[in-house]
């Protein structure tokens, strides 16, 4: 379980997450696995294999409709990230590429889950 971090307030598990985003290797190659549970009037995308991670984390962000993006897996180097993760590697300080304009996180949850309600 997880647990909610008051401003000011570090937990192991928080500090632990961030060690792991610190030593993220963005040029390894990745494998994006988008999710199939969401219902989307769109045409299904499936598995993609990139050269660099920063590359799969730029497309799962920046092109992913937000629908597959819910649910969706990064392999890197045999870790696997969620989508929170995802996000995280992409909203970080550690990040290669130069970031295009995507909604923030909770907008993209609020709109796939209208999307799922249509």
């Amino acid at each position: 379980m997880v647990e909610k971090i008051a401003p000011g307030q570090v937990t192991i598990e928080h500090a632990a997450v961030e060690q792991v985003m610190i030593e993220f290797d963005y040029d390894a190659a990745a494998e994006l696995f988008p999710s199939r549970k969401q219902k989307s009037r769109r045409r299904p995308i499936g598995y993609r294999r990139f050269g660099h991670a920063a590359d799969a984390i730029r497309f799962a962000i920046e092109e992913l409709p937000p629908e597959f993006l819910l649910g969706a897996c990064l392999e890197v180097d045999e870790d696997r990230y969620n989508d929170k993760a995802i996000r995280r590697l992409y909203d970080s300080t550690d990040y290669p590429l130069t970031r295009g304009a995507r909604p923030p996180f909770d907008s993209l949850q609020t709109q796939a889950n209208a999307d799922e309600a249509t």
